[in-house]
């Protein structure tokens, strides 16, 4: 026996409350408390159980098996055909598996699911893509495909926003795989609130998750995100799907980033790097070129580092400014590096290498558009900067790694081997490493062809870098080097 009770329970956090209120007191959420209510068990004696055994229960509808009997290659993933796609999911999509892709409003999601689904046809006769759009007409994404080249007889497009519709569909077309694009657009008749509300977005991924899991089809769920960057619905929503994926890009670049959240089936750090085109969007398996200026010559001001995006190591080149003012406070502009990380780098360089920035403007960035916040770029901001103020160029083939301390100290980093790995392989023989690496208990390998520059502080590197090279310079003749060069980086410079 069991008697009944009325409470109510938040869509977006599910804490339960005897009372409704407007606000949540837990996710602090308005406007989310719905009623619900819950059966409460009437027992005889504290402590004894609400029900004695078998009574109340079901036959389920698939017995247990023993782990022995079930086939282990029935969740196998299975490649969808994009390269880089696959690298984040992790070898492919695997039957019976949710995939939430989240990204901004014209991004490119919808332009690279139609690459997928018409690399998932192409796989065998077998293989059908079932295409859902919410957002548009049918006949709106045949003239993306026509443009993108990805038309295909066994890639059916369905413009339907209501779930028992969709399921119907799936009956019909009986599909290996499944896009709904967007689930912020979908409806589901028998629940209560409005399209795209919390409790109609999870309703819909419950049922599709269901789905999946039922009739073993790979789903692709289209999710919309916050101004936050963030998944726009419940938080719950991440929870139920298998695994999440954040389609990135700058509006002002062609550049796009895959970044895998959440990963049942894999790795969830990795990456996939994609470019959208005029005529689709293309993967590219080789992005460190992009984040490099390719010149012919040394220019002061640069420096090469290798940061790690997820598993995947990628060359930064790192350019710095420094120009005399007459301010009281002189301007510090960055762009794609951690400001703060900067402020203290130039800190560390005036106080522990004698190099004076004090009354000069300094503009730090990234090439081609790229952020890191990593703690290796240190290094090669504070020599990029020093370059700059002292007008002699790095060495053209050196990579500098390095993370700075406020001692002036040059701290180890994580990943040195697959670092110098991608830089030897894009043509470096140099490497600037803290000396710990180079010499410590696991000490590190140089690859094949580089030659490792171990340095304990900022004021080694300098020596091995810098101003090795202005020593060289001043021992030129006169006519090697222009005049106001020279008398630039005499009036801007305190060597100790």
């Amino acid at each position: 026996m069991a008697k009944t009770r009325t409470s109510y329970r938040c869509s977006h956090c599910s804490h339960v409350v005897a009372k409704w209120v407007g606000r949540c007191p837990e996710c602090e959420t308005w406007g989310s408390m719905d009623e619900v209510t819950l059966a409460v068990p009437v027992t005889g004696r504290a402590g004894s159980s609400a029900a004695k055994v078998g009574a109340g229960s079901m036959i389920p509808t698939s017995p247990a098996r023993r782990m022995t009997e079930i086939s282990s290659t029935s969740s196998i993933a299975r490649p969808t055909g994009v390269a880089e796609l696959d690298r984040v999911l992790g070898g492919g999509i695997v039957p019976g598996s949710v995939v939430l892709l989240a990204g901004e409003p014209g991004v490119g999601k919808s332009t690279l699911l139609l690459e997928v689904v018409r690399r998932w046809a192409e796989r065998s006769p077998e293989d059908v893509a079932l295409y859902v759009t919410g957002e548009e007409s049918a006949g709106q994404v045949r003239l993306r495909a026509d443009r993108t080249g990805a038309v295909h007889e066994r890639v059916f497009l369905a413009a339907e926003n209501d779930l028992a519709t969709i399921f119907g569909h799936v009956e019909q077309v009986s599909p290996t795989l499944v896009i709904v694009d967007s689930v912020q657009t979908m409806q589901a008749s028998d629940v209560d609130g409005v399209i795209g509300g919390v409790t109609q977005v999870r309703a819909i991924t419950s049922a599709l998750t269901s789905l999946a899991k039922g009739h073993g089809v790979a789903v692709i769920l289209v999710g919309h995100v916050t101004k936050d960057g963030a998944v726009a619905g419940p938080r719950s929503l991440e929870h139920l799907v298998d695994v999440v994926l954040h389609f990135e890009g700058d509006k002002h670049s062609t550049l796009r980033m895959v970044r895998g959240v959440k990963n049942r089936f894999g790795a969830a750090d990795e990456v996939g790097c994609f470019e959208l085109r005029e005529g689709g969007i293309e993967g590219i398996g080789d992005p460190s070129g992009l984040f490099l200026h390719h010149r012919s010559d040394s220019v002061p001001g640069t420096a090469v580092t290798v940061t790690m995006d997820g598993k995947r190591a990628l060359l930064a080149e790192v350019q710095a400014l420094v120009a005399p003012t007459q301010m009281p406070t002189p301007r510090r502009a960055v762009s794609g590096l951690d400001a703060a990380r900067v402020a203290m780098n130039l800190a560390v360089l005036e106080r522990r290498c004698g190099i004076k920035v004090g009354n000069h403007e300094v503009y730090a960035a990234t090439v081609g558009g790229m952020r890191t916040t990593e703690p290796v770029v240190d290094l090669a901001v504070t020599l990029a900067v020093a370059s700059a103020v002292l007008d002699v160029a790095l060495p053209p083939d050196t990579v500098v790694l390095g993370e700075v301390g406020l001692a002036g100290e040059v701290r180890r980093v994580s990943g040195v081997d697959r670092r110098l790995a991608e830089a030897a392989r894009l043509g470096f023989t140099r490497a600037v490493v803290p000396r710990d690496t180079a010499g410590g208990e696991r000490p590190t390998t140089a690859p094949r062809g580089m030659r490792l520059l171990p340095v304990g502080t900022v004021a080694e590197a300098l020596a091995a870098t810098v101003r090795s090279r202005r020593g060289r310079a001043d021992s030129s003749t006169d006519a090697d080097r222009p005049s106001d060069r020279r008398a630039e980086g005499s009036d801007s410079v305190a060597v100790p």
